[in-house]
């Protein structure tokens, strides 16, 4: 094994050096976490919690497992990648903490209902939509008519009147 003999000034400098490493770390520890601790102080600005309700537009009654989709959407109007899907409880109540602030667009599916689809502005810490959803109607098809034909065949014809055959009893 060797040994390196250093004379008192190079002593002095490697311990400056150790003591200057040591203090930077302990300095670039402290900015870490002050920039984490600021940067998780700025999101509980920005962030909302939202709360679904979704219910029965005739009758009121909760709609339980109806899904809930919701999609960022970008300034332009059109809608972002990703999103996060919700089912409701039995109580028709959805709810989720850490939306962003700024348009997010709203879609619940529930089979024997129609789909609903609007966009909402988030701008509060907490907010509560209702959503009624409805039974489907009848769907307007260009392919049938009022007589609801399909296809465009051709209305089915007229039952004939009977001809005025001459009888016995009614001469001509």
């Amino acid at each position: 094994m060797t040994t390196m003999k250093l004379d008192s000034s190079a002593r002095v400098t490697s311990t400056l050096v150790l003591l200057k490493i040591g203090a930077m770390k302990k300095y670039a520890f402290i900015a870490c976490l002050l920039l984490l601790l600021g940067t998780a102080f700025a999101q509980d600005d920005d962030l909302s919690k939202l709360k679904f309700v979704v219910i029965k537009d005739y009758n009121g009654k909760p709609i339980r497992n109806a899904s809930v989709v919701l999609h960022p959407v970008a300034k332009n109007g059109k809608q972002e990648r990703g999103g996060i899907q919700l089912k409701c409880d039995p109580e028709g109540k959805a709810s989720y903490d850490g939306v962003p602030y700024g348009k997010v667009r709203v879609q619940v599916l529930m089979p024997g209902f129609q789909t609903f689809g609007e966009d909402y502005d988030i701008d509060k810490p907490e907010m509560e939509i209702t959503i009624k959803l409805k039974r489907p109607v009848e769907q307007y098809s260009i392919y049938t008519d009022n007589k609801n034909d399909v296809k465009g065949d051709p209305p089915p014809p007229e039952p004939k009147k009977e001809d005025a055959k001459p009888t016995k009893d009614k001469p001509q």
